[in-house]
């Protein structure tokens, strides 16, 4: 299957994919994050919204929150789940924003989705053009060089008459700034079982490089990545989360 038919053909089973994420506890240690580094606004935009779940906890914690994503299967149920809510299909490496904002969040690794270093270059700079001064940029990442080919997530979960085995994992070569999220979804109804297996082109970098990146533009502070706890990267762990100050 080529790169997005798996997301535009199955967008209805998006949230069961996702069932087992805390969006409330990662949404609100970001919220935590902006009022400790922000500017106290409440204007917030979510790259990669998907089906919008970040963005309704925003909403309900007061913000003027809206979302921009390239998948408009998406789109049209985080548009239902959040109607006070703007949604535009828009690519986060060239994105445009009314008036500046508060708030920039890109959850569950989704800034990989750009297009190789240029683009995520690109996305940087587009951020940075559309927050205020002293708005933040929040976002997690993994390290290209701790990736682990062999480790995969699996859950299951089931819909009505269908039960469903989710199976999620990183690959990447060793070389190049490419790397991949690798799917499968099967799909058994009475007996009867689907799989799909899709595989999501994801630029790859190191912290460093993206440190480097993002200095030009932002003050950058590096915590575990552990929305429960707000402790700062232990210089060692593959995975971050990542709060940008704009000066």
């Amino acid at each position: 299957m080529s790169a997005n038919v798996l997301y535009t053909d199955l967008s209805g089973y998006y949230d069961l994919m996702c069932v087992d994420i805390d969006y409330q506890t990662q949404s609100n240690c970001v919220r935590r994050l902006h009022q400790i580094f922000g500017n106290e606004g409440k204007t917030h935009l979510d790259l990669g919204c998907g089906t919008g779940p970040h963005v309704r906890h925003f909403i309900d914690y007061g913000y003027q929150s809206n979302g921009l994503d390239l998948n408009r299967p998406m789109l049209d149920i985080a548009q239902l789940r959040c109607p006070e809510a703007k949604f535009s299909l828009q690519n986060m490496s060239n994105f445009e924003v009314s008036e500046p904002l508060d708030l920039i969040t890109c959850f569950l690794y989704s800034i990989h989705y750009n297009d190789g270093i240029d683009k995520l270059k690109e996305c940087i700079a587009s951020v940075h053009r559309a927050l205020k001064q002293g708005g933040i940029f929040c976002f997690n990442v993994v390290d290209k060089e701790k990736i682990n080919n062999d480790l995969f997530v699996r859950h299951t979960t089931n819909q009505e008459q269908d039960n469903f085995t989710f199976r999620s994992g990183w690959y990447y070569s060793g070389e190049s700034d490419k790397q991949a999220l690798k799917l499968t979804i099967e799909k058994t109804t009475a007996g009867r079982t689907q799989v799909w297996n899709d595989e999501h082109p994801m630029v790859a970098f190191s912290f460093k490089h993206l440190i480097e990146i993002l200095e030009p533009y932002f003050d950058v502070h590096i915590f575990e990545h552990d929305y429960d706890k707000l402790l700062p990267w232990d210089n060692i762990s593959g995975n971050a989360l990542i709060t940008c100050v704009k000066a």
